[in-house]
């Protein structure tokens, strides 16, 4: 396999999406686009869906790119340009406790995600909090994954059902 050039990456939230995307722009020399810079404002205010798509539109253009997630209002964009997906089809029990773990490191630490915004406890502890959204969406996405993998319109989809799987994907794979 040649290396990709346009690669999206997909999975539930704390499988690890960025932490490969970081690794992967390093290892094949393709700029990453971290999603959650292009959706969040300040203060976790939400950027409207349309200037959301706006954006991603335009990092879909060029030729090389890496994105770390797809949402709702414009995963289409990515699925029609993408050379690859990655899918992290890991098991709950592990992407939760990546969830978990990095949750909790993020609220001793006060460490930035994005745009200055940072976890707190009580948003942790919120009904919106980024652990029940895991549980709730794990489902979803890993279905969504899968139908992506049979259907022969869209791009290749390699679904890494561990992080053995990953790790032995990544020594195959070319480098820059």
């Amino acid at each position: 396999m040649s290396a990709p050039r346009r690669i999206l990456i997909y999975g539930v939230h704390g499988a690890g999406k960025s932490t490969l995307a970081e690794l992967l722009a390093e290892h094949l020399g393709l700029p990453w686009y971290p999603v959650d810079d292009l959706l969040w404002k300040p203060g976790w205010v939400e950027v409207p869906v349309a200037q959301q798509r706006s954006r991603i539109e335009k990092i879909c253009q060029r030729d090389r790119w890496i994105l770390d997630g797809a949402y709702h209002g414009w995963r289409d964009v990515p699925l029609a340009r993408a050379d690859l997906v990655v899918g992290l089809d890991y098991p709950r029990w592990c992407s939760f406790w990546r969830l978990l773990r990095r949750t909790m490191r993020r609220l001793v630490t006060g460490e930035e995600i994005c745009n200055g915004n940072r976890e707190s406890l009580g948003s942790v502890l919120s009904g919106d909090s980024i652990l029940v959204w895991h549980v709730g969406g794990f489902g979803r996405v890993r279905r969504r994954m899968r139908a992506w993998q049979a259907d022969p319109s869209a791009p290749p989809v390699l679904l890494m059902r561990s992080p053995a799987d990953l790790d032995d994907w990544l020594i195959d794979l070319p480098r820059r």
